[in-house]
């Protein structure tokens, strides 16, 4: 992947050590992953679009299967050509004499943490779209086989229900940044501002321990706002960092909503799955919770709840046609206060006059 302070090969190695292999892999019920997953992706599009008026602009939703250490090599590519512009800056660190073991503790570092999300992630839309990449190879629906089978063994779901839920979620996310034009570079963008700006100094780093411990002291989580990643945050990359805590609680949020609503009537086990693997994330053990809290993922669950709530909010002043606003232009997206609050973005789109046509 060429020069970088991180050692792509070495969390490549680790991750995949970490999250090991699920013995289900090489069960009989493998085979029935990908063609399951071909049918249920399309059955789910149609479902979403009906549910939503969203339609992509992009063609069909794919669906890709793969193994923990698929997935693992699919998310480097990610984080490496994102990282790619902000990992440019720090040329020194790869080239210095301290450059192999920097590299390699970085890289550990991140495998660990990939190796450890392998064994939760159940599904994932990859947004990325390069000129330099394979058409074919961009634009997919990722499942993570074996924790799919983990989780329906353990719980005896019944698979074809639980994979079309979990298809709704996934390919309401793909008609979110597909079905709204703006929607993946807006998204893209806030990103890399807050990459861009992701160099802290040792007053930085200060400021970041003052404000653990003024949170410990008022008996707050320090982590409880996005784990380190916001906690060691410049005041320039919080707002970035508040920015995209509102847009993915809308996210996750309609995706919860809209998984709900499209499947009333075709899974009956919706209810259970949702209980379940809420109780799955409570009952976690502390030092899982802990893991999760530190890389920012008990951030994202809370998110979940939170655009939810922002939707039902929005829906029981205006209907559904209001909450619709939100998806014709950027300044409508709500900020993080009026997740909070959802009144206040009633009362700022209702005096915003819609777009026409």
């Amino acid at each position: 992947m060429g020069r970088s302070p991180i050692g792509w090969d070495v969390a490549r190695t680790v991750a995949v050590r970490v999250g090991g292999r699920e013995p289900l892999q090489d069960s009989y019920h493998w085979e029935s992953l990908q063609p399951d997953f071909d049918e249920l992706t399309a059955q789910a599009e149609e479902m979403v679009t009906e549910a939503t008026g969203l339609r992509s602009l992009s063609g069909p939703a794919r669906a890709r299967v793969l193994d923990r250490a698929g997935w693992v090599d699919a998310s480097l590519a990610g984080f490496e050509r994102l990282l790619r512009p902000v990992l440019g800056r720090f040329d020194k660190l790869a080239d210095g004499p301290m450059a192999p073991i920097t590299r390699a503790a970085t890289g550990a570092q991140v495998g660990a943490l990939l190796g450890f999300m392998s064994t939760r992630v159940l599904g994932q839309y990859d947004l990325l779209v390069l000129e330099d990449e394979r058409p074919e190879d961009q634009d997919l629906v990722y499942y993570v086989g074996p924790n799919v089978l983990a989780l329906e063994k353990r719980f005896s779901f019944p698979p074809r229900e639980f994979r079309l839920w979990l298809a709704l979620h996934e390919v309401t996310h793909r008609m979110q940044f597909t079905g709204v034009p703006w929607l993946r570079q807006h998204y893209l963008g806030i990103v890399e501002s807050t990459l861009r700006s992701a160099e802290p100094s040792a007053k930085d780093l200060l400021d970041a321990l003052k404000r653990a411990v003024e949170a410990s002291l008022a008996g707050r989580n320090p982590l409880a706002e996005g784990g380190l990643p916001a906690l060691l945050a410049t005041a320039e990359q919080r707002a970035s960092i508040e920015r995209t805590t509102a847009l993915m609680s809308l996210l996750e949020g309609h995706g919860d909503v809209t998984m709900d609503r499209a499947g009333a009537d075709a899974l009956p086990s919706a209810d259970r799955f949702a209980r379940v693997l809420r109780q799955r994330r409570e009952q976690a053990n502390p030092l899982t919770k802990l893991v999760l809290q530190l890389v920012g993922l008990q951030a994202k669950l809370d998110q979940y709840e939170a655009g939810e709530r922002f939707i039902e909010g929005v829906e029981a002043e205006g209907g559904a046609a209001l909450f619709s606003r939100v998806w014709e232009r950027p300044e409508h997206l709500p900020s993080k206060a009026e997740i909070e609050v959802p009144s206040r973005w009633v009362a700022r789109l209702l005096a915003t006059p819609a777009l026409v046509g």
